[in-house]
Protein backbone atom coordinates (compact mmCIF):
# COMPACT_ATOMS: atom_id res chain seq x y z
CA UNK A 1 0.00 0.00 0.00
CA UNK A 2 2.63 2.55 0.92
CA UNK A 3 4.12 2.03 -2.81
CA UNK A 4 0.93 2.85 -3.78
CA UNK A 5 0.58 5.80 -1.82
CA UNK A 6 3.63 6.99 -3.01
CA UNK A 7 3.04 6.78 -6.47
CA UNK A 8 -0.19 8.42 -6.06
CA UNK A 9 1.95 11.45 -3.88
CA UNK A 10 4.71 11.54 -6.14
CA UNK A 11 7.23 11.48 -2.79
CA UNK A 12 8.16 8.99 -0.11
CA UNK A 13 6.25 8.73 2.83
CA UNK A 14 8.30 8.72 6.09
CA UNK A 15 5.52 8.03 8.18
CA UNK A 16 2.12 5.92 9.05
CA UNK A 17 -0.13 6.87 11.89
CA UNK A 18 -3.23 4.14 12.40
CA UNK A 19 -6.30 6.63 13.59
CA UNK A 20 -9.18 5.63 15.72
CA UNK A 21 -12.72 6.34 15.53
CA UNK A 22 -14.16 4.58 13.12
CA UNK A 23 -15.90 0.97 12.98
CA UNK A 24 -16.49 0.38 9.43
CA UNK A 25 -12.79 2.01 7.70
CA UNK A 26 -9.36 1.58 8.58
CA UNK A 27 -7.98 5.17 8.73
CA UNK A 28 -4.37 6.24 8.74
CA UNK A 29 -2.89 9.72 9.06
CA UNK A 30 0.40 9.43 6.24
CA UNK A 31 3.18 12.23 6.47
CA UNK A 32 4.98 12.32 2.92
CA UNK A 33 8.75 13.55 2.59
CA UNK A 34 7.79 17.45 1.84
CA UNK A 35 6.22 17.27 5.43
CA UNK A 36 2.44 17.49 3.84
CA UNK A 37 -0.13 15.23 5.86
CA UNK A 38 -2.82 13.00 4.37
CA UNK A 39 -6.26 11.08 6.11
CA UNK A 40 -6.39 7.66 4.02
CA UNK A 41 -9.36 5.44 4.69
CA UNK A 42 -9.92 2.08 3.47
CA UNK A 43 -13.69 0.13 3.69
CA UNK A 44 -13.95 -3.07 3.25
CA UNK A 45 -16.96 -2.33 0.20
CA UNK A 46 -15.09 -0.68 -2.00
CA UNK A 47 -18.33 1.32 -3.21
CA UNK A 48 -18.00 2.90 -0.09
CA UNK A 49 -14.83 4.96 -1.21
CA UNK A 50 -16.64 6.40 -4.35
CA UNK A 51 -19.78 7.38 -2.79
CA UNK A 52 -18.41 8.68 0.11
CA UNK A 53 -16.31 11.08 -1.89
CA UNK A 54 -18.70 12.22 -4.05
CA UNK A 55 -21.03 13.05 -0.94
CA UNK A 56 -17.60 15.38 -0.21
CA UNK A 57 -18.05 16.86 -3.29
CA UNK A 58 -22.07 17.68 -2.85
CA UNK A 59 -21.85 19.33 0.46
CA UNK A 60 -18.36 20.96 -0.87
CA UNK A 61 -20.83 23.29 -3.78
CA UNK A 62 -23.05 24.61 -1.03
CA UNK A 63 -19.66 26.56 -0.07
CA UNK A 64 -21.05 27.01 3.92
CA UNK A 65 -19.06 24.63 5.93
CA UNK A 66 -15.67 23.21 5.97
CA UNK A 67 -15.41 19.96 3.95
CA UNK A 68 -12.32 17.96 3.85
CA UNK A 69 -10.95 18.09 -0.11
CA UNK A 70 -10.93 14.81 -1.91
CA UNK A 71 -7.39 14.17 -2.95
CA UNK A 72 -7.90 10.52 -4.60
CA UNK A 73 -10.51 8.25 -4.73
CA UNK A 74 -10.49 4.46 -6.56
CA UNK A 75 -11.89 1.12 -5.28
CA UNK A 76 -9.35 0.27 -2.41
CA UNK A 77 -8.33 3.49 -0.94
CA UNK A 78 -10.26 7.16 -0.08
CA UNK A 79 -7.38 10.06 0.54
CA UNK A 80 -8.48 13.22 1.98
CA UNK A 81 -6.55 16.32 3.18
CA UNK A 82 -5.40 15.91 6.94
CA UNK A 83 -7.32 18.42 9.26
CA UNK A 84 -5.85 19.35 12.26
CA UNK A 85 -8.11 19.57 14.90
CA UNK A 86 -8.33 22.36 17.46
CA UNK A 87 -10.07 23.78 20.08
CA UNK A 88 -13.59 25.19 19.12
CA UNK A 89 -14.31 29.08 18.62
CA UNK A 90 -16.10 30.50 21.70
CA UNK A 91 -19.36 30.93 19.59
CA UNK A 92 -18.77 27.68 17.83
CA UNK A 93 -22.35 26.18 18.41
CA UNK A 94 -24.05 29.58 16.89
CA UNK A 95 -21.73 29.71 13.98
CA UNK A 96 -22.48 25.38 13.26
CA UNK A 97 -25.91 26.24 13.64
CA UNK A 98 -26.08 28.84 11.43
CA UNK A 99 -23.97 27.49 9.02
CA UNK A 100 -25.81 24.24 8.77
CA UNK A 101 -29.53 26.13 7.91
CA UNK A 102 -27.22 27.51 5.52
CA UNK A 103 -26.12 24.26 3.84
CA UNK A 104 -29.82 22.93 3.77
CA UNK A 105 -30.71 26.41 1.26
CA UNK A 106 -28.66 24.49 -1.43
CA UNK A 107 -31.35 22.45 -2.56
CA UNK A 108 -31.85 20.11 -6.04
CA UNK A 109 -35.73 19.18 -8.08
CA UNK A 110 -36.22 16.02 -6.34
CA UNK A 111 -35.38 13.91 -3.27
CA UNK A 112 -32.67 11.43 -3.55
CA UNK A 113 -29.31 11.72 -5.14
CA UNK A 114 -27.72 10.76 -8.66
CA UNK A 115 -26.49 6.96 -7.08
CA UNK A 116 -27.19 5.27 -3.96
CA UNK A 117 -24.97 5.38 -1.33
CA UNK A 118 -24.25 4.08 2.44
CA UNK A 119 -25.14 5.19 5.79
CA UNK A 120 -23.00 3.19 7.73
CA UNK A 121 -22.21 -0.10 5.73
CA UNK A 122 -26.31 -0.30 4.68
CA UNK A 123 -26.59 0.66 1.40
CA UNK A 124 -29.08 3.78 1.60
CA UNK A 125 -31.06 3.55 -1.48
CA UNK A 126 -31.20 7.62 -3.54
CA UNK A 127 -31.62 6.38 -6.99
CA UNK A 128 -35.68 5.98 -7.00
CA UNK A 129 -36.00 9.79 -7.05
CA UNK A 130 -39.22 11.33 -6.36
CA UNK A 131 -41.16 14.84 -5.86
CA UNK A 132 -43.35 13.75 -3.43
CA UNK A 133 -41.23 13.64 0.08
CA UNK A 134 -43.81 11.43 1.93
CA UNK A 135 -43.46 8.22 -0.69
CA UNK A 136 -39.62 8.99 -0.90
CA UNK A 137 -39.12 8.63 2.77
CA UNK A 138 -41.38 5.48 3.63
CA UNK A 139 -40.14 3.45 0.40
CA UNK A 140 -36.51 4.80 0.21
CA UNK A 141 -35.62 4.64 3.74
CA UNK A 142 -38.40 3.18 6.83
CA UNK A 143 -39.77 0.35 4.34
CA UNK A 144 -36.28 -0.60 2.86
CA UNK A 145 -34.95 -1.06 6.41
CA UNK A 146 -38.18 -2.87 7.66
CA UNK A 147 -37.66 -5.23 4.80
CA UNK A 148 -33.89 -5.77 5.92
CA UNK A 149 -35.10 -6.68 9.41
CA UNK A 150 -37.08 -9.16 8.09
CA UNK A 151 -34.28 -10.81 6.20
CA UNK A 152 -31.89 -10.51 9.61
CA UNK A 153 -35.06 -11.88 11.45
CA UNK A 154 -35.75 -8.80 13.91
CA UNK A 155 -39.63 -8.34 12.86
CA UNK A 156 -41.78 -10.08 15.04
CA UNK A 157 -45.52 -10.11 14.99
CA UNK A 158 -45.30 -7.01 17.21
CA UNK A 159 -43.03 -5.07 15.19
CA UNK A 160 -45.04 -6.09 11.64
CA UNK A 161 -48.01 -4.93 13.17
CA UNK A 162 -46.83 -1.75 14.58
CA UNK A 163 -45.16 -0.88 11.19
CA UNK A 164 -48.32 -1.75 9.01
CA UNK A 165 -50.25 0.71 11.28
CA UNK A 166 -47.84 2.87 10.77
CA UNK A 167 -47.92 2.69 7.03
CA UNK A 168 -50.96 3.53 7.29
CA UNK A 169 -50.48 7.29 8.82
CA UNK A 170 -47.39 8.23 7.16
CA UNK A 171 -49.04 10.63 4.70
CA UNK A 172 -51.10 11.99 7.83
CA UNK A 173 -47.62 12.21 9.76
CA UNK A 174 -45.53 13.74 6.87
CA UNK A 175 -47.85 15.28 4.68
CA UNK A 176 -47.95 19.14 4.24
CA UNK A 177 -44.25 19.85 5.86
CA UNK A 178 -42.96 19.10 2.29
CA UNK A 179 -40.72 21.74 1.04
CA UNK A 180 -38.01 22.17 -1.98
CA UNK A 181 -35.43 18.97 -1.42
CA UNK A 182 -32.43 20.19 0.71
CA UNK A 183 -29.03 18.88 0.74
CA UNK A 184 -28.49 16.85 4.05
CA UNK A 185 -25.43 15.47 5.29
CA UNK A 186 -27.33 12.31 5.83
CA UNK A 187 -25.96 11.10 8.93
CA UNK A 188 -24.72 13.93 11.65
CA UNK A 189 -24.20 12.84 15.11
CA UNK A 190 -21.79 13.83 17.28
CA UNK A 191 -18.76 11.71 16.13
CA UNK A 192 -19.34 12.85 11.86
CA UNK A 193 -17.93 16.46 12.42
CA UNK A 194 -14.73 18.13 14.18
CA UNK A 195 -13.48 21.49 14.63
CA UNK A 196 -10.57 22.43 12.11
CA UNK A 197 -7.48 23.76 12.91
CA UNK A 198 -8.89 27.47 13.42
CA UNK A 199 -11.94 26.00 15.90
CA UNK A 200 -14.61 26.16 13.40
CA UNK A 201 -16.90 23.04 12.34
CA UNK A 202 -15.88 21.01 9.61
CA UNK A 203 -18.46 17.89 8.43
CA UNK A 204 -16.94 14.34 7.97
CA UNK A 205 -18.63 11.15 6.90
CA UNK A 206 -21.21 11.78 5.20
CA UNK A 207 -24.84 9.52 3.92
CA UNK A 208 -25.60 12.68 1.49
CA UNK A 209 -28.95 12.78 -0.48
CA UNK A 210 -31.17 15.65 -0.68
CA UNK A 211 -34.46 15.54 1.53
CA UNK A 212 -36.54 16.91 4.20
CA UNK A 213 -34.09 19.07 6.02
CA UNK A 214 -36.00 17.69 9.30
CA UNK A 215 -34.64 14.35 8.82
CA UNK A 216 -30.63 16.29 8.99
CA UNK A 217 -31.58 17.78 12.25
CA UNK A 218 -33.65 14.88 13.86
CA UNK A 219 -30.35 12.58 13.63
CA UNK A 220 -28.53 15.17 15.28
CA UNK A 221 -30.61 14.28 18.66
CA UNK A 222 -29.95 10.51 18.77
CA UNK A 223 -26.45 10.33 19.66
CA UNK A 224 -24.95 13.02 21.40
CA UNK A 225 -26.89 16.20 21.53
CA UNK A 226 -25.67 19.31 19.75
CA UNK A 227 -26.97 21.70 21.88
CA UNK A 228 -29.52 24.62 22.70
CA UNK A 229 -27.48 27.16 20.84
CA UNK A 230 -26.76 24.82 17.59
CA UNK A 231 -30.88 24.50 17.69
CA UNK A 232 -32.36 28.33 18.12
CA UNK A 233 -29.20 29.78 15.73
CA UNK A 234 -30.69 27.33 13.31
CA UNK A 235 -33.97 27.94 13.80
CA UNK A 236 -33.42 31.97 13.25
CA UNK A 237 -31.50 31.73 10.47
CA UNK A 238 -33.95 29.00 8.41
CA UNK A 239 -37.25 28.45 10.48
CA UNK A 240 -38.70 25.05 10.78
CA UNK A 241 -42.29 24.59 9.47
CA UNK A 242 -45.16 24.05 12.15
CA UNK A 243 -45.19 20.54 13.58
CA UNK A 244 -41.28 19.39 13.06
CA UNK A 245 -41.22 18.13 17.19
CA UNK A 246 -43.83 15.80 16.08
CA UNK A 247 -42.29 14.74 12.94
CA UNK A 248 -38.97 14.17 14.77
CA UNK A 249 -39.22 10.45 15.74
CA UNK A 250 -40.37 9.15 12.30
CA UNK A 251 -36.94 10.93 11.36
CA UNK A 252 -35.15 9.37 13.91
CA UNK A 253 -36.95 5.79 13.19
CA UNK A 254 -34.92 5.52 9.98
CA UNK A 255 -31.32 5.44 12.08
CA UNK A 256 -32.49 3.63 14.74
CA UNK A 257 -33.86 1.11 12.50
CA UNK A 258 -30.46 1.07 10.76
CA UNK A 259 -28.76 0.18 14.19
CA UNK A 260 -31.15 -2.65 14.73
CA UNK A 261 -29.82 -4.18 10.98
CA UNK A 262 -26.31 -3.41 11.96
CA UNK A 263 -25.72 -4.27 15.80
CA UNK A 264 -28.71 -6.15 16.43
CA UNK A 265 -31.84 -6.80 19.09
CA UNK A 266 -30.63 -4.31 21.43
CA UNK A 267 -32.10 -1.77 19.22
CA UNK A 268 -35.26 -3.64 18.80
CA UNK A 269 -37.05 -1.74 21.90
CA UNK A 270 -36.12 1.91 20.68
CA UNK A 271 -37.44 0.95 17.17
CA UNK A 272 -40.99 -0.19 18.78
CA UNK A 273 -41.11 2.91 20.93
CA UNK A 274 -40.50 5.49 17.76
CA UNK A 275 -43.57 3.29 16.18
CA UNK A 276 -45.97 3.18 18.61
CA UNK A 277 -45.32 7.15 19.11
CA UNK A 278 -47.47 7.32 16.66
CA UNK A 279 -49.99 4.63 16.91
Amino acid sequence: MNSKLENIFKEKIISVKSIGGGCIANSQKVKTESGKLYFVKQYAKSEIHRTEANGLKELAKANVIRIPKVIHQDDSILILEFIESSNQVKNFSEIFGRHFAELHKHTSDNYGFYEDNFCGSTRQINLHQKSNWTEFYFENRLLYQYKLAEQNGYVSTEMKNAFNHLEKEVHNIIGGSEEEPSLLHGDLWSGNYMTDEKGMPCLIDPAVYYGNREADLAMTKLFGNFGSTFYSSYQEAFPLPEGWEHRENIYKLYHILNHLNLFGMGYYGQVIELIRYYT
